[in-house]
């Protein structure tokens, strides 16, 4: 690489405190539904925003799921989706079902995509809006010396068959939005702290006409021990393929056993089924301990944006960026510069108001239910109460947690607790019926 490198490159600037006689310039790393959101965000408001992608064709295995209001919000075209997902099922261990198409509003529906679909689109649209595309590697950063200093981002251009050999540069900028996801460089450079990460493992699986027509407007949950010990496995519906994946934080080195945990569970269902692809990818689990350092705001899985119970990303990843990088043009705009404080209140601030109280109550489910077969089985039961999901709807849909209904709530806690003592014992029994299971002689 080195010998196809030439001298590096720069992009200079000067920084001044006073209002501002030129545009604000911002490095955002990652080109994902984070970093597209905050560079088109950015470049909206006269920013001048550069997109670091290091690999445009490439796409993050996710669930590509996306809440129904995020189609008006983020302008999403109806073209982009591929399938309109009305019936949601849940499997429990013992392979009870919780059919969660009863309580869907009328013409409500769960759009899927594909990641490299939308994220795409997304970057496009940042480009049309004026931020400049940028095929890179960033390799490190240089920070500055002082508060009006520039940062230094150091990457490496992407080289293409056809294009210019890989090239060493240096964009020297007022602040950075790190949308690099769960392993994020940025995060590193700045010392943002470390977290607890998962791992996705998912399998795109061609299935032949008639069994895709099974998956037309279904999605599958599965959970258990033997799909996962912390999380769920699942089947959604694609273009011409389903997503059979699942993940865990817990046993990571177990995670090609767990995924032939969910094909079997699925069964009859995937069979005849050709795999077009295998991909994996960590996802963070809770948000890092720091996500604004200096000049440098962390949005997307490199923040720490990923709900616990239901895996959700998509949105909030570019719910974040979006907010980052209206919170950095706002204050450029007023004062001429960029500062902690300023991200903490524009960005930090907003984005907990809206959000945290959703992220510690997601968090809580899985403590509580996640944990073994009886409280899966519990799960699974509270899921086919009408009122649960009626609420759950509410509440995914349109990204608002759902007004209190105080005699509702507690006849749902008063039946929840009935679940837990039932399915404790239920859950026991499966767990002794798969032991007996594996020790059954293979022929």
């Amino acid at each position: 690489m080195s010998a196809a490198c030439h001298s590096p490159a720069r992009l200079s600037i000067s920084c001044s405190s006073s209002v501002p006689a030129r545009p604000l310039r911002v490095a955002v790393v990652g080109g994902g539904p984070a970093g597209a959101s905050a560079a088109e965000a950015l470049a909206s408001a006269g920013a001048q925003a550069f997109l670091l992608e290091r690999s445009p064709g490439g796409a993050k295995p996710c669930g590509g799921a996306i809440p129904l209001c995020m189609l008006d919000e983020f302008s999403i075209p109806l073209g982009l989706v591929d399938r309109r997902v009305k019936r949601m099922r849940v499997l429990s261990p013992s392979n009870l079902a919780a059919d969660f198409s009863r309580a869907l509003p009328p013409g409500a529906h769960i759009p899927m995509l594909r990641r490299e679909v939308l994220d795409s689109f997304l970057r496009s649209r940042a480009a049309e809006a004026g931020a400049t595309l940028v095929p890179g590697l960033v390799t490190s950063l240089s920070l500055p010396a002082g508060p009006t200093d520039p940062y230094r981002v150091h990457y490496i251009s992407s080289g293409g068959d056809d294009g210019p050999s890989p090239t060493r540069s240096v964009l020297e900028v007022d602040a950075i939005v790190g949308a690099d996801g769960a392993n994020s460089r940025v995060a590193r450079e700045v010392g943002a702290g470390d977290y607890t990460t998962a791992i996705a493992f998912q399998e795109r699986i061609r299935l032949p006409e008639k069994e895709m027509e099974y998956y037309d407007d279904l999605a599958e949950m599965y959970v258990g021990g033997d799909v996962s010990p912390d999380f769920y496995g699942w089947v959604f519906p694609k273009c011409d393929h389903v997503a059979v994946g699942t993940g865990t934080v817990a046993a990571k080195p177990e995670i090609k056993k767990l995924q032939s945990g969910i094909r079997a569970r699925a069964g009859p269902k995937i069979a005849g089924g050709r795999v077009i692809k295998v991909e994996a990818h960590p996802i963070p689990e809770h948000p890092r301990p720091r996500r604004v350092v200096g000049r440098v705001a962390l949005v997307g899985d490199a923040a720490g944006y990923v709900t616990r119970c239901s895996g959700e990303g998509i949105y909030f990843a570019a719910k974040s960026g979006r907010l980052c990088g209206q919170a950095m043009a706002k204050e450029w705009r007023l004062t001429g510069a960029v500062t902690e404080a300023g991200i903490r209140r524009g960005y930090l601030r907003r984005w907990d108001d809206e959000f945290l109280l959703t992220f510690r109550f997601l968090d809580l489910l899985q403590r509580v239910f996640y944990g073994d077969n009886a409280g899966r089985e519990a799960l699974v039961e509270m899921c086919a109460d009408e009122h649960v999901q009626r609420r759950t709807f509410d509440c995914y849909l349109h990204k608002r947690m759902a007004p209190p209904e105080p005699w509702a709530d507690l006849q749902l806690l008063w039946r929840t607790a009935g679940s837990m003592v039932r399915c404790s014992v239920l859950g026991k029994e499966v767990q002794r019926l798969r032991r007996l299971e594996m020790l059954q002689p293979r022929f």
